[in-house]
Formats: C-alpha cells, sequence, structure tokens
C-alpha cells in the first residue's frame, strides 16, 4: 500500500521549508492513478490551509514532450489562489523556479461536459507559468511531476480579450530585455482549444467542474527558462498585448 497522504505532506513540507526531495519513485511503487491522488492530497492540504481552487494548468502539451516522457496524453493539475503572481514573484520563496509562456482561457459560467467548453470561454489572454518541482535536480518521472502538482507554483495573465481564435498566436518571452524564447501557440497540441478540451475532460472525470471565474493554462508554447532574482519578465502574444512581472 502506498501512504498517499504520506508522500503530500513530504511535497507540502519541500514547498514550505524549500528543501527538495529526492523522486517519490525512488522508495514507492508510484503509478499514475496513484500519484494523482498524492497530487489532490496535497491541494485538499493546501485547501485547508485556506486556498480556494482557481483553475487548472495543463502539462505535456507538446508532441516532443509526451514522445521524451513515454506518453500519449497529456497531464493536469490545479491552481489556487495563493498562485497568483499579480505583478510580483518572490523567487526566494521557491527552490528552483522557471518561467514560460502561456495561453489563458477564462471560464465564464460552469462546464458539465468537455463539448461545451469552448462556448464556456467568457476570455483570453496572454499568461505566463512559473514552475518549481519540488525534486532534487528538477529531475522526475512521470508518476512524480503527477504527485507534484505537476510543478505548478505561480501563474499570472495579461488584460482578458473577447474569446477568439489562438490556434496560431506568435509568443515572446523576454527576461531584462532580452528574448530568451520565441514560439507559436500551435505548439500547444496545434491548437489551445484541444488542451482547453483536455483541461475539462480531465477533471470531470475526476470529478471536478470547471467553474466561473477560474482559469484554465493551455500549456507551454516554449521550453521553460530559469527565473533568476531582481528580473524583469514579458510575455508578449499577437494580438492579445502582453503581461509583465518581476521578481
Amino acid at each position: 500500500m502506498v501512504d498517499v497522504e504520506g508522500l503530500a505532506a513530504r511535497l507540502d513540507e519541500a514547498a514550505r521549508d524549500l528543501a527538495a526531495v529526492p523522486k517519490l519513485t525512488d522508495t514507492a511503487p508510484l503509478d499514475v492513478p496513484t500519484a494523482y491522488a498524492v497530487q489532490r492530497a496535497g491541494i485538499e492540504r493546501r485547501r485547508r490551509a485556506g486556498e480556494r481552487l482557481a483553475g487548472v494548468k495543463m502539462g505535456f502539451t507538446s508532441r516532443a514532450k509526451m514522445a521524451q516522457m513515454g506518453v500519449d496524453d497529456v497531464i493536469w493539475g490545479l491552481l489556487t489562489d495563493a498562485m497568483v503572481a499579480e505583478s510580483s514573484v518572490d523567487v526566494s520563496r521557491l527552490i528552483h523556479p522557471r518561467v514560460e509562456p502561456e495561453i489563458a482561457y477564462l471560464i465564464g459560467r460552469e462546464v458539465r461536459s468537455p463539448a461545451e467548453v469552448e462556448s464556456a470561454v467568457a476570455g483570453v489572454a496572454v499568461g505566463f507559468e512559473v514552475l518549481d518541482s519540488r525534486y532534487s535536480d528538477f529531475k522526475f518521472t512521470l508518476p512524480d511531476v503527477i504527485a507534484d502538482n505537476a510543478s505548478a507554483a505561480r501563474f499570472g495573465f495579461g488584460a482578458w480579450r473577447p474569446p477568439r481564435d489562438v490556434s496560431n498566436v506568435g509568443l515572446l518571452l523576454e527576461v531584462d530585455g532580452r528574448v530568451a524564447q520565441a514560439g507559436s501557440s500551435a505548439a500547444i497540441l496545434g491548437d489551445p482549444a484541444r488542451s482547453l478540451r483536455a483541461a475539462a475532460r480531465l477533471a470531470l472525470g475526476a470529478g471536478i467542474a470547471l467553474e466561473p471565474g477560474w482559469v484554465v493554462l493551455a500549456g507551454a508554447a516554449t521550453a521553460a527558462v530559469p527565473l533568476p532574482k531582481d528580473a524583469h519578465v514579458r510575455v508578449t502574444g499577437a494580438g492579445l498585448g502582453s503581461v509583465e512581472v518581476t521578481t
């Protein structure tokens, strides 16, 4: 038997104490369903501490990453209000933070089936996600990263725009005025809308309905880059404006 609560506590304490831990799979026979159970237990610890669910984040949304990890489907994690970064990120409270550009969706009404999720979108925006694996050396297996809530740490987004086609939006990630990554939203499963539908499918399959006001981060359009202290980050999306954050 796997000690789901104990593994969730180990990851929670690693984040709190800023002390990376060895992969859970080094000592526990962790499969994907059990890893999601650990993820949910970790989220419940956050909720008991006063955090509220704020959305869903998607991972492994590039075909290359799926192939690298030996999977044929995306992974997902949950966002809370404590992860929202409006203008700054305190990287001193993270272990080894990395940042990546995102397409964000705003959910306008409760989603009861994957088929209705696109019609439930109230807005789209350019966004960013700060990843922070709790594992030593940022190394993990598929069950490990799922258990660690898909490396979720912080996220932010720019001004919401009316729903529109974002299947091929040029995205630029700048750190201190220098281009760190450039890509297209087409890197997200060929169209971020596919990731949005997957988010609804996976969340509903776990008994979680997407709620009004929630954000869905569709996945990275480029590789993540290290996020240093005292940095200025800007993500720009063609036709979507930009979002900025300092560390």
